[in-house]
């Protein structure tokens, strides 16, 4: 049996949470669909473990995150859905990630929907997640490790979520750029989309931006930005729903 972990993570929660998970089986070999050159040929065999995780963008799985699975082979290797949410709602992610494994012939096993620190308003889900989230995700890598080692993999199991999937237009968050920009390139080689121009590093193509805020993460001189008034306006448009604690949940 080998076991990947799998995962498209921008700002690296997801990536944080799909490899607590996959710890609990031992070994693993990373899989990060957050590089634009990760698109593999995989061909998985039927004892094989994925955790596979996204994070979850307006109730649904990042297109990119799709296109960069397309040519996986699952033969029926067992899946482990893993669906990061930045504590307002996850909606239908977890069904379009188990649709999508399954069209390529995975084994969907079991589901986590696991609550991060909001990537473009972090005061929701502040500092997510926390010590008793660790320790709550550490407990439910456990449970999936047992039920797996048991020979219970293949059951169906029940996902929230509805078919057909909400529309989602993006979000109309865009980071901009500073003049403390120094054109280093480092944003240029890590944006997932490929969103900002290598020739001027200092600009963002926003029909191509998917609002990952990657680029604000890995900006050495703190040059990109978003918009304050308009994230002002958009976090007490979020507040009603985001404020309360949310809590992670298990699907065996």
């Amino acid at each position: 049996m080998s076991v990947y972990g799998i995962y498209f993570s921008p700002t690296g929660s997801t990536e944080k949470i799909v490899k607590l998970i996959a710890g609990k089986f031992g070994d693993y070999e990373a899989v990060d669909l957050s590089r634009r050159d990760s698109e593999e040929k995989i061909n998985f065999s039927e004892e094989d473990v994925c955790i596979v995780g996204v994070p979850s963008y307006g109730g649904r799985v990042p297109g990119a995150a799709l296109e960069r699975m397309k040519s996986f082979k699952g033969n029926q290797a067992k899946a482990v859905l893993t669906v990061v949410y930045g504590n307002r709602a996850y909606e239908d992610t977890l069904i379009e990630l188990e649709d999508y494994l399954v069209e390529r012939n995975f084994c969907c096993t079991a589901a986590i929907a696991a609550v991060a620190e909001h990537s473009i308003m972090h005061q929701f889900a502040a500092g997510r997640p926390d010590a008793k989230d660790k320790k709550e995700l550490a407990l439910y890598g456990e449970k999936i490790f047992h039920k797996i080692k048991d020979g219970q993999g293949c059951e169906n199991i029940e996902l929230p979520g509805k078919r057909p999937y909400k529309e989602y237009k993006g979000v109309p968050l865009k980071p901009s750029v500073k003049k403390q920009c120094t054109k280093c390139g480092a944003c240029v080689q890590l944006c997932p989309v490929g969103a900002i121009p290598e020739a001027a590093p200092d600009t963002v193509d926003k029909d191509k931006c998917i609002s990952c805020m990657r680029c604000i993460a890995v900006c050495p001189n703190k040059a990109r930005v978003v918009n304050r008034v308009k994230l002002n306006v958009a976090s007490m448009a979020m507040k009603k729903n985001c404020s309360n604690r949310k809590e992670n949940e298990l699907f065996l």
